[in-house]
């Protein structure tokens, strides 16, 4: 059998044309005996009674915003393990262990996991892959997100699997990058049925618009500020500043930097117990956090205080605050300080 590569041709042929793909790509939604036009390794044909496999169609490979998502999903996770002198360089082949998903989750959250440092056996493989998605699936499913891979979707080097946690730790870590928006692929679902091939065609979205996906809320006046005021931002600040410190002060504390000096949330949460007159357990927040997650933590702790005391929920995400986004900081403090500018 003919073994097609990566880019929809055989070794030692012409390069395959857009229109080529195409025909290829329809001859695999009209012949269902027909999956290895859609890129098929060999491995992917033998499937036991009743299995299925899942790919991308090559022409959807051929995409430039697909090529694009993957490009700067690539760079971003090299960006943040270029101190482990880490290169990845295809995701399927570089990611499916969890020996690389390990190391990125370790960096993007502050932690440590409890799995083995290598392993070669498949059996290990899939317990450290285990390990991993547990920790991930623990960051994401409070915030209510669709987890759509699995320890065997992974492992199996599903790339429409690997792409959706990417773009979803991307989301939840606030990256520093902008993915491509409205990224649809078209997969090829191989089935085995009675000793036959048949293949089918199911769209899958990978990435909605910015908004969506960065969880934006609609458009108010910082937006406005930000695009057509900017000369009266450092006045709404300088007021915010003075506000926050009539306050901060009587612990000692000053502020002279909004974006920053609320990032890890301490101040937020200290501030809400000067507003609203109590003090606050030091063991319901860290006094001195050093990871994302435990500066996350604080922030949305501080926003749960924010609710208790009769305050609608800010309009920003704690990660944005983390993340040292000042539109959203300056969100938060406002809202603060229209309720509580003339508290002594």
């Amino acid at each position: 059998m003919e073994v097609k590569s990566c880019c929809g041709k055989a070794d030692g042929e012409r390069p395959a044309s857009v229109s080529d793909l195409q025909e290829e790509g329809k001859n695999a939604i009209n012949s269902p005996m027909s999956p290895a036009l859609a890129d098929v390794h060999p491995e992917d044909t033998q499937l036991e009674e009743n299995e299925e496999r899942t790919m991308i169609d090559p022409t959807s490979k051929e995409d430039p915003k697909f090529k694009e998502l993957v490009k700067v999903l690539l760079d971003w996770i090299n960006d943040v393990l270029v101190e482990e002198r880490i290169i990845v360089k295809q995701l399927e082949e570089d990611l499916y262990d969890g020996q690389v998903l390990q190391k990125l989750l370790e960096k993007l959250a502050g932690c440590k996991l409890n799995v083995a440092e290598v392993t070669q056996s498949e059996i290990g493989q899939k317990q450290k892959l285990q390990t991993v998605l547990e920790a991930v699936h623990d960051l994401l499913r409070p915030r209510g997100w669709a987890l759509r891979w699995s320890v065997d979707s992974i492992h199996g080097k599903n790339l429409v699997a690997i792409l959706h946690l990417l773009v979803s730790l991307a989301m939840h870590f606030r990256a520093p990058i902008r993915l491509p928006e409205h990224v649809t692929v078209q997969v090829v679902v191989v089935r085995k049925r009675e000793g036959l091939l048949h293949s089918s065609h199911i769209s899958e979205e990978l990435t909605t618009t910015t908004e969506m996906m960065m969880g934006r809320f609609e458009r108010d006046a910082f937006d406005t500020l930000f695009d057509h005021a900017p000369d009266k931002l450092s006045v709404v600040k300088k007021s915010l500043i003075t506000f926050v410190n009539k306050h901060l002060n009587k612990l000692n504390l000053e502020v002279t930097e909004l974006e920053t000096q609320f990032a890890d949330g301490v101040y937020l949460v200290l501030l809400m117990g000067l507003l609203e007159d109590y003090f606050v357990p030091l063991h319901n927040f860290y006094l001195t956090p050093e990871s994302f997650d435990q500066k996350v933590h604080n922030v949305s702790f501080a926003f749960e205080l924010m609710l208790d005391g009769g305050l609608k929920k800010p309009k920003a995400r704690p990660e944005d605050v983390v993340n040292l986004d000042l539109k959203s900081t300056l969100r938060v403090l406002y809202n603060l300080f229209t309720k509580y500018k003339n508290v002594e």
